[in-house]
């Protein structure tokens, strides 16, 4: 279970594989932000990110994927620790970084500030939300604020096995639907569903499964109108950003780092990232 890309082995890329050519796949992470967050993508093609609330199996299907090939340490400036670690997947080098465990994007704790950064400014090509299938209802709401975020979103809906022990039956098909993202099912403690897990990182990373994310609606017109006014100016200003509303929410909440991005141009970056291409499948080192 824990060998990484030994135990999953390569997907290769064939003429019959309907895998887009290299050159026309394009990552959109950031690759000088993700530098100043720590992450080297230089040997790379895809970044990927685990997110998700604490005790969810996040570090269990970290350890699976990535098997020896990880690595820790310290995110930069802070004591936090950040766990990464690399795997091949169909042609493709893919480094998966493990977010620490939070309840949500708010920014209200050192945990919370470094999950929200990464996936905002970093703009990983995947973002993997952990939840647990026992307590959706507590974990959908990182997973609503992830989609706020960005549209590259797998949902692993792990410990699916208590959830049957317990007597519930969770429709992940129904509830793709309702998310508007790829929604796998897994065991990851008995290395169930990881495969199926694998497929859809690969297909949203590499374009071939595009997300169109469900987006909270509030029941109060006045926010609604706040919330639309103050999009429309951030688009203004910043055309190509891709989350405008989600921005907008935050500046009425004053959460100090948005407007600090917004104050300094940062969110200007955001939208095509470095734009670089793959010209051909790197070898993870």
């Amino acid at each position: 279970m824990n060998q990484g890309k030994e135990s999953r082995g390569v997907k290769d890329r064939g003429q019959d594989s309907g895998v887009p050519a290299p050159c026309e796949t394009c990552p959109v992470h950031h690759a000088a932000n993700l530098k100043k967050l720590g992450v080297d993508m230089a040997d790379w093609d895809f970044v990927v990110a685990l997110a998700g609330n604490p005790n969810t199996g996040k570090s269990t299907v970290f350890n699976a994927l990535t098997g020896l090939r990880q690595h820790t340490g310290n995110w930069p400036g802070k004591t936090v620790t950040r766990a990464e670690g690399g795997m091949e997947y169909g042609g493709y080098g893919f480094k998966l970084v493990d977010l620490p465990g939070t309840y949500s994007l708010l920014a209200t704790s050192l945990d919370e500030e470094i999950a929200r950064d990464f996936i905002l400014f970093g703009r990983p090509d995947v973002t993997v939300v952990m939840v647990d299938a026992t307590r959706l209802e507590r974990n959908l709401n990182l997973v609503l604020q992830v989609l706020e975020i960005t549209n590259r979103v797998v949902v692993c809906l792990n410990l699916m096995d208590e959830a049957e022990r317990h007597g519930l039956r969770v429709d992940h098909r129904r509830l793709a639907r309702d998310l508007g993202v790829p929604v796998v099912p897994t065991v990851a403690r008995y290395d169930k569903g990881l495969d199926d897990l694998l497929d859809a990182i690969h297909d949203v990373a590499t374009g071939q499964a595009v997300g169109k994310p469900y987006h909270v609606h509030y029941d109060q017109p006045q926010v609604d109108r706040a919330v639309s006014r103050l999009e429309q100016r951030v688009q203004a200003v910043f055309p190509d950003v891709p989350n405008a509303k989600w921005v907008a929410l935050r500046l009425l909440d004053g959460d100090e780092r948005i407007i600090e991005a917004v104050e300094e141009g940062e969110l200007g970056d955001l939208q095509y990232g470095e734009g670089m291409r793959v010209e051909e499948p790197a070898t993870a080192s």
